[in-house]
C-alpha cells in the first residue's frame, strides 16, 4: 500500500511516527519527506494496514495536521524491514511549512537541570518545539534547506538525530552547548557603565543582559525571528525613555512576563486566554488589567487592557528566570520600519536606541513578529499575524478554488500589509509585513514576496491588488504585470469587498451572503473614501447592497489623524452653517481660530473635503464630540477609546440610525445619531454613556440591513471588529434575530486579511 500525506506533516516528528508505528503492526516498507508531504509505502496483512490507517490519524503527533490522506491499495513488493528513507526534492512545492513552535515542557525541563547536558542552553529544541518558519531556506525541510547547516552537529547530537526513538529524531534545528550558536554581548557605542564595557559570551552574556536591564538600560535581544527592545517593565524612566528613542508616543507596548503566576498579579486571565498564552503559538495576548501595580503607566497609558506574553524560546525562558521580572518586550525596529533580524544591520539601525546587544550567531532567515491576539466572542482572534500562525495556509472551499485554479499572488494593501500567494485550493499568507511607510518597509514586502516564490517555486499566473492607484503595493503589481511575455495578469480588487471575501473563505462560506465591511479608509469606486459598506455576495459577484451615509473630511488625509477634523465635518454635513453657532466649545477650543475660519472655509467651498462613508471616521467623530480624542498618535487610538469607554458603561435610551430604502443601494443615514449625540454632549452626558449607546446603534443597524437583505449568513470584517463591544453586541443581536454570524478567527479583520480576499476575488470572479 502506499500512502501520501498532506498537510503539517514536517518537522513535527510525523516520521519517526511512522517509523514506530509501522515497527509496532510488523510491516514493512519505508517513509520520505517529499516536497508534496510524507509518501509512505508499506506492506503486510491487510488487517495490520487497515489498522496502520485509522492510527494515522488518531495517533499522529500533537502538533501535526493531516489536510488528506491518500491510500492505495498495490501487490506487495517484498520489502524487508521499514526504514527512513532520504527526502525527496522533485515535483511541485505544497508542503506545509510549519510556523516557529514554543518551547515543549520537556525541552524546558532539561535547560533548568543542572545534571542535563543542554543546562542553560538558550537553543534547545526537539521535534516538538523550536525554529521552523525563521530558518528555513527551501523544502524539504531538512537540515541541510535551514540556516542550522552552519552548524555541524556533535557525535551526541547527531546520534539523536539519528535515532528514530529518540524526541530529536530528524529535529533540523538539534544542536547543544558543544556544537550549536552562542550567545554573545555587545555594550553600544554610547555606554560607558564599567561593568558592562567588556563584550562576554554564552550564559556570562545572558548575566551581562539581565544586569543591564535591572540598571534601568534598553537592551536589543536578537530572538527567534528578530529582534526585541527590552527594559523593566517597572522602571518608568527606563519606558519613557524608550519611547522617546523609538519615536513609540502612545502606541502600547507589550510585556513579557517571567510566569503566568506573575501575570496574574497585573491582568485578568480567563481560561481561554490562559490557553493562548500557554499554547505552542504562544502569541501576545490583550488581556483586561487587574492592578496598576508592579508595571509602568507609560506602557499603555489609558488603556485598560495590556497586551501580555510569556517567554517561548529557551533564551527567554533563561533571561526572565535571571531576572524575575516583567520586561517591555517590543519589536526591534524604528516606527513603521520592519523588525531587525541581522545583528549587523540592528547594530546601525538600533544603534542610538538600545543601550547593549544581546545576540547570537543562528542566522535568522526571514523576519517573524510576535503575533497579537484577543478573545472575542468566545473564540481567539487573531489581529497581527505572525509567529506561531504564519505561514500555514487557509485551504479554499471547492466553491472558491478548484486544484487546477491558477496560481495567485495577492500584494495586500498599504497598511499592515501581508501578501499571499496561492497554490492550488491552498493560499499561504506571510507574515506581518507591516505599513509600507518607509523605504525599508517596501523593500521587506518585496524581500517576501521572492521569498515565497522561491519556497514554494511557484510562478504565479495573476497577481491582484488594491484598486486604489496610489498604494506602493498596487503599483508593484503594476509594474510585474507589465513585464515581458508570461508576466502574470493583472486583477484589481476593490478594498472592502477583498475583506468580505476573506473572512467568507476563512469560515468556509458559501454565496450567498451579507457581507459588513467597516474600516477607516478605502478606495471607493465611485470616487468617494469608503469604509462603512454592506455588500452582497453571491456565485456571480459582489454587489454594494448599502453604505453609510457620506461626510465630508476637511483637509483628507490630515483629517485621518484628526479626530475632530472628522467631527466637524459631519457636524457640517449634518447641520450646515449652523454648525458654527451651536455649543460646542470642548470641540471648538481645540482649534486656533485662524485654523477654525480656515476649515470652515473648505467646508462651505467643497474644497480638500473628500467625502466618506467609513465608519472608522464615524468613530473618530463620535470620540471627538464625547470629548474623548481630538487628535491621535497612532492609527485606531480615538476608536479604541471609544470601546474602553463603552466597557464600562451601560447604553441608555437607544440612538437608532435610519435606513433610506427609495434608492440603490440602501443608506444607512447616522443624522438621527449624530443630533443625539450632539444633544447629550450638551447636556454633558458621560462619554461611556454616549459611547455605549453609539455602539449599540451600529450593531442595530447591521441587524436592520441583514433584515433587508433576507440573507442568513452575515459576514463581519473590517478593522472595525477588532472593537470587542461591536463586534460581540452585533454577534449577539444577529443571533437572537435568527442570523447566522461569520467573523474573523485566525485571518486578522483589519488589512492584514486583504491578501486572502484578493486571491479569492482573483480565482472566482476574475477569471
Amino acid at each position: 500500500m502506499t500512502v501520501c500525506v498532506r498537510g503539517a506533516v514536517q518537522g513535527v516528528g510525523f516520521r519517526p511516527f511512522i517509523y514506530r508505528l509501522a515497527s509496532q503492526l510488523s510491516l514493512q516498507g519505508w517513509v520520505s519527506n517529499t516536497v508534496q508531504g510524507v509518501w509512505i509505502d508499506v506492506e503486510g496483512s491487510r488487517t495490520a494496514l487497515e489498522t496502520f490507517l485509522l492510527r494515522l490519524e488518531s495517533d499522529k503527533p500533537p502538533r501535526s495536521s493531516i489536510h488528506s490522506l491518500e491510500a492505495s491499495w498495490l501487490d506487495p513488493v517484498g520489502h524487508a524491514g521499514f526504514e527512513i528513507r532520504q527526502s525527496q526534492i522533485s515535483g511541485p512545492k505544497t508542503a506545509l511549512v510549519l510556523p516557529d513552535i514554543a518551547t515543549c515542557q520537556d525541552c524546558l525541563a532539561e535547560i533548568f537541570d543542572p545534571h542535563n547536558r543542554r543546562y542553560r542552553y538558550p537553543f534547545t529544541n526537539c521535534t516538538n518545539c523550536g525554529p521552523r518558519f525563521s530558518i528555513i531556506e527551501s523544502l524539504p525541510y531538512d537540515r541541510a534547506n535551514t540556516s542550522m547547516k552552519r552548524f555541524r552537529m556533535c557525535s551526541r547530537c547527531q546520534a539523536e538525530y539519528d535515532d528514530p526513538r529518540d524526541r530529536r529524531f530528524h529535529a533540523q534545528p538539534n544542536a547543544c552547548p558543544e556544537c550549536g550558536p552562542q550567545l554573545e554581548f555587545q555594550p553600544g557605542h554610547d555606554l560607558h557603565d564599567s561593568d558592562l564595557a567588556v563584550p562576554s559570551a554564552k550564559h556570562d552574556a545572558l548575566i551581562a543582559a539581565a544586569r543591564a536591564i535591572r540598571k534601568g538600560l534598553i537592551v536589543a535581544v536578537k530572538g527567534l525571528g528578530g529582534f526585541h527592545l527590552m527594559v523593566d517593565a517597572s522602571r518608568d524612566d527606563a519606558v519613557r525613555r524608550l519611547r522617546e528613542r523609538k519615536h513609540r508616543e502612545e502606541k502600547p507596548l507589550a510585556v513579557m512576563f517571567p510566569s503566568l503566576e506573575r501575570l496574574k498579579c497585573v491582568c485578568e486571565v480567563s481560561p481561554l486566554e490562559e490557553r493562548l498564552l500557554r499554547s505552542p503559538e504562544a502569541p501576545i495576548v490583550l488581556l483586561r488589567r487587574s492592578s496598576q501595580s508592579q508595571i509602568s503607566q507609560s506602557i499603555a497609558p489609558g488603556n485598560p487592557n495590556l497586551g501580555a506574553l510569556l517567554p517561548y524560546t529557551p533564551l527567554h525562558h533563561l533571561l526572565l528566570s535571571e531576572l524575575d521580572l516583567p520586561v517591555v518586550a517590543t519589536s526591534g525596529n524604528l516606527s513603521d520600519e520592519p523588525i531587525c533580524i541581522d545583528e549587523a544591520e540592528a547594530m546601525e539601525r538600533l544603534g542610538n536606541i538600545a543601550d547593549c546587544f544581546l545576540i547570537h550567531n543562528r542566522p535568522i532567515v526571514r523576519h517573524v513578529d510576535d503575533s497579537i491576539v484577543r478573545l472575542m466572542a468566545g473564540r481567539e482572534l487573531v489581529l497581527r499575524r505572525a509567529r506561531g500562525y504564519a505561514p500555514l495556509p487557509i485551504t479554499l472551499d471547492s466553491g472558491f478554488s478548484t486544484p487546477d485554479s491558477p496560481s495567485v499572488l495577492a500584494v495586500g494593501a498599504h497598511l499592515k500589509n501581508a501578501i499571499a500567494l496561492s497554490v492550488g485550493p491552498q493560499v499561504f499568507i506571510s507574515q506581518h509585513i507591516g505599513d509600507l511607510e518607509t523605504d525599508q518597509a517596501f523593500e521587506a514586502f518585496q524581500r517576501v514576496i521572492a521569498d515565497f516564490q522561491k519556497l514554494y517555486e511557484t510562478t504565479p499566473a495573476v497577481v491582484a491588488a488594491d484598486a486604489h492607484p496610489d498604494y506602493l503595493s498596487t503599483q508593484f503589481a503594476r509594474r510585474l504585470a507589465a513585464g515581458p511575455a508570461g508576466a502574470p495578469r493583472l486583477v484589481t480588487v476593490q478594498h472592502h469587498m477583498a475583506h468580505v471575501l476573506s473572512c467568507m473563505a476563512e469560515n468556509g462560506v458559501r454565496p450567498p451572503a451579507l457581507g459588513v465591511s467597516w474600516d477607516g479608509t478605502g478606495y471607493g469606486l465611485d470616487g468617494t473614501i469608503w469604509g462603512g459598506e454592506f455588500f452582497i455576495v453571491r456565485e456571480t459577484g459582489c454587489e454594494r447592497f448599502a453604505h453609510f451615509r457620506t461626510f465630508p473630511l476637511p483637509g483628507g488625509d490630515k483629517g485621518v489623524k484628526e479626530p475632530r477634523r472628522a467631527a466637524l465635518g459631519l457636524l457640517f454635513e449634518a447641520f450646515g452653517e449652523r454648525t458654527f453657532e451651536m455649543n460646542f466649545l470642548k470641540l471648538f477650543q481645540n482649534f486656533a481660530g485662524a485654523e477654525l475660519s480656515t476649515l470652515r472655509n473648505m467646508l462651505g467651498k467643497k474644497l480638500n473635503s473628500p467625502r466618506t462613508s467609513s465608519v472608522g471616521r464615524l468613530f473618530d467623530a463620535v470620540a471627538s464630540l464625547a470629548g474623548l480624542r481630538q487628535q491621535t498618535n497612532f492609527e485606531g487610538q480615538s476608536a479604541m477609546e471609544l470601546e474602553f469607554a463603552a466597557t464600562a458603561a451601560q447604553p441608555g435610551s437607544k440612538y437608532e440610525f435610519f435606513i433610506e430604502t427609495s434608492g440603490d443601494p440602501l443608506i444607512v443615514d447616522w443624522a438621527p445619531v449624530v443630533e443625539s449625540i450632539a444633544g447629550d454632549v450638551r447636556k454633558n452626558v458621560p462619554a461611556g454613556e454616549i459611547s455605549a449607546m453609539f455602539h449599540s446603534a451600529l450593531a442595530e443597524s447591521i441587524v436592520a440591513v441583514a433584515r433587508r437583505a433576507g440573507l442568513a449568513a452575515v459576514i463581519l470584517s473590517g478593522g472595525c471588529f477588532q472593537n470587542r463591544v461591536l463586534t460581540e453586541r452585533t454577534v449577539a443581536r444577529l443571533r437572537e434575530e435568527r442570523h447566522r454570524p461569520y467573523w474573523h478567527h485566525r485571518v486578522p479583520p483589519n488589512d492584514g486579511g486583504i491578501a486572502l480576499g484578493q486571491v479569492v476575488f482573483a480565482g472566482k470572479f476574475a477569471r
